[in-house]
């Protein structure tokens, strides 16, 4: 438990309610902001990729049209290789943080999730027993896939749509791109001391354990 001098002030409910108020307008001008740019992405236009690439799944092969699963829109979050035996952190928690139902919503929107990560299919299924994820997973292991699409060592969100067997890349993101879509710290940002990590702004004394 943090020192209690480390708390925000103490005002009176109108005081609280004003400067509540005052922080409000601030989050709806964000909100417009974040619709705008929403806009703006559904307004992006699109580039054709290679579909020879052959992913190994555990139902077999499957080409990155067979990834669609029939359906017209395709999101994969590209895991971090590491090595054998050696996970992402960030990678881990953001797989951790897909909602048990997440794919399932998205499927009934036209939309597949598979994570994909260069690490062998082995060593996925491994992992993923270990921790217990039902989320799709298949392996890019031996393919040109994640240096193609600019991943290269690292992770990335992209979003891509179909035309057939014609596979187009939408979006990407990577960074905090990413990890503003993690359910925890949505949660987070909005308690009094934040994700406590050093790189926030925080008022002094505010707890940074992490």
């Amino acid at each position: 438990m943090p020192d209690k001098t480390a708390m925000p002030p103490i005002v009176s409910a109108s005081e609280w309610r004003q400067a509540r108020d005052e922080l409000l307008v601030a989050e709806k001008e964000a909100t417009r902001k974040l619709d705008a740019l929403a806009a703006r992405r559904r307004r992006l236009p699109m580039t054709e990729i290679d579909n020879g690439y052959i992913f190994d799944t555990p139902e077999g092969k499957k080409t990155l049209v067979d990834l669609f699963d029939g359906r017209n829109q395709l999101v994969i979050y590209q895991f971090m290789d590491r090595g054998p035996d050696t996970y992402c952190p960030g990678c881990t928690a953001f797989t951790n943080n897909i909602p048990a139902a997440g794919p399932a919503k998205l499927a009934a929107r036209g939309i597949t999730w598979v994570t994909v990560s260069n690490m062998p299919l082995e060593q996925i299924e491994r992992y993923k027993a270990q921790m217990g994820w039902t989320v799709p997973f298949v392996s890019s292991h031996g393919t040109s896939f994640a240096n193609d699409l600019e991943v290269g060592e690292g992770f990335r969100f992209l979003v891509f749509m179909r035309d057939g067997d014609h596979v187009y890349r939408t979006y990407d993101t990577t960074s905090r791109g990413v990890d503003r879509m993690l359910w925890t710290y949505n949660i987070l940002d909005v308690t009094a001391y934040g994700r406590q990590e050093d790189w926030e702004d925080s008022p002094e004394g505010w707890p940074q354990p992490f």
